[in-house]
């Protein structure tokens, strides 16, 4: 399949299938996944985990940054990024250089469901992990919206069918 999107960028709380959905939608698309947060591992040497516990949020942040910064000048790809990649002015700005920007959301108890078992989380290493989630959706939500062409529910169908219908979003674009 052909498309007029060469580089799309998946952005939404942590659990939401931005991973997932990537990969699936980049293959349907026939263009390259990356992952931020793995590219921030394979370029520190480093889990996510390690990285909060060392350098702190700001130092974890700095490096998403740098590498949404360095991911986006590929031509061609399907990012996937980490929750709070909207946080920062400058991250909204570069975001808004891609094709389309789809925000994946989910009810707060799915996302809750699909991330309580992961410890690879750092922000969810807390006594009430529902209440986390919801304090970073009502702060993160309006900065998803501002970047977002599209927003796509995620928590209802399989991430085959949701790549399937972002790839028919696309299509009705244009």
């Amino acid at each position: 399949m052909i498309s007029v999107y060469e580089k799309i960028v998946l952005v939404g709380p942590m659990g939401a299938g931005k991973s997932t959905i990537g990969r699936l939608l980049a293959s349907a698309l026939s263009l390259p996944f990356k992952d931020s947060d793995h590219v921030i591992e394979e370029k520190s040497g480093a889990d996510i985990p390690w990285i909060f516990d060392v350098e702190g949020e700001d130092g974890f942040r700095d490096r998403e940054a740098a590498t949404l910064k360095d991911l986006m000048q590929h031509e061609k790809v399907v990012l996937a990024t980490g929750g709070g990649i909207v946080e920062r002015d400058e991250n909204r700005r570069l975001l808004s250089h891609a094709d389309a920007v789809i925000y994946l959301t989910a009810d707060p108890d799915y996302l809750v469901q699909r991330t309580s078992k992961d410890k690879k989380r750092p922000l969810l290493q807390v006594e009430d992990p529902k209440a986390k989630i919801l304090s970073l959706i009502e702060r993160r939500d309006p900065l998803y919206r501002e970047v977002a062409t599209h927003v796509v529910m995620t928590d209802t169908r399989s991430p085959k069918i949701i790549a399937q219908n972002i790839v028919s979003l696309l299509q009705s674009d244009h």
